[in-house]
């Protein structure tokens, strides 16, 4: 019960871009498709899940033995970056056309408060491994639950005859508002 309630905390309840606000410039700058989209989904879920497992150990077995915590935070990033490296590389070599469409936004995981922000935030709540493994995999996945949808009514927008003054930036930021709403309506479930 304990892990089912940290996965739907995690994905709708507290959403780490719809609720914590975290992860807000690939939501705005890579929701324009929503193939990209699901790409972007796919190597963040990854590189958090990878980013948590690899700080949760640095931070139990190095930082904290040693009293070396204030350098938690330059510590994640170096791991972090790390691992965008490796995801670029992969995607580069598997899936070129993927990795063409995220063009900037690859490189810019690596400066994505996200996946800091759950590396930190399983430290900051206590959870052992298996837990923080699950928070970053259920997180990422409401990252991109969030993205995706987001996505599908951009793509909408695009074929909508809307206002000039609206088009583009205006009206996505009016849709990410009502989409963080309709996820404050699951506040409580858990």
């Amino acid at each position: 019960m304990e892990y089912f309630a940290i996965i739907i905390g995690a994905i709708f309840v507290n959403n780490i871009v719809l609720a914590q606000f975290l992860g807000v410039c690939p939501f705005l700058g890579v929701s324009s498709k929503v193939s990209t989209s699901v790409g972007m989904t796919g190597a963040v879920i990854f590189v958090m899940t990878i980013a948590t497992i690899v700080t949760y150990l640095i931070n139990t077995y190095v930082l904290v033995p040693y009293q070396l915590d204030y350098l938690k935070t330059i510590s994640y990033i170096l791991v972090i970056a790390a691992l965008v490296q490796m995801v670029e590389i992969i995607l580069k070599k598997v899936s070129p056309s993927l990795y063409q469409a995220l063009g900037v936004f690859l490189p810019l995981i690596t400066t994505n408060c996200a996946v800091l922000g759950v590396a930190l935030l399983v430290i900051q709540k206590q959870m052992n491994l298996m837990q923080s493994t699950v928070f970053a995999v259920a997180t990422g996945i409401g990252f991109g639950l969030a993205l995706i949808i987001f996505a599908g009514i951009r793509e909408h927008l695009d074929l909508m005859n809307i206002p000039k003054g609206m088009k583009g930036v205006p009206a996505a930021l009016v849709t990410a508002g009502i989409l963080a709403l309709a996820f404050m309506g699951f506040t409580g479930i858990v």
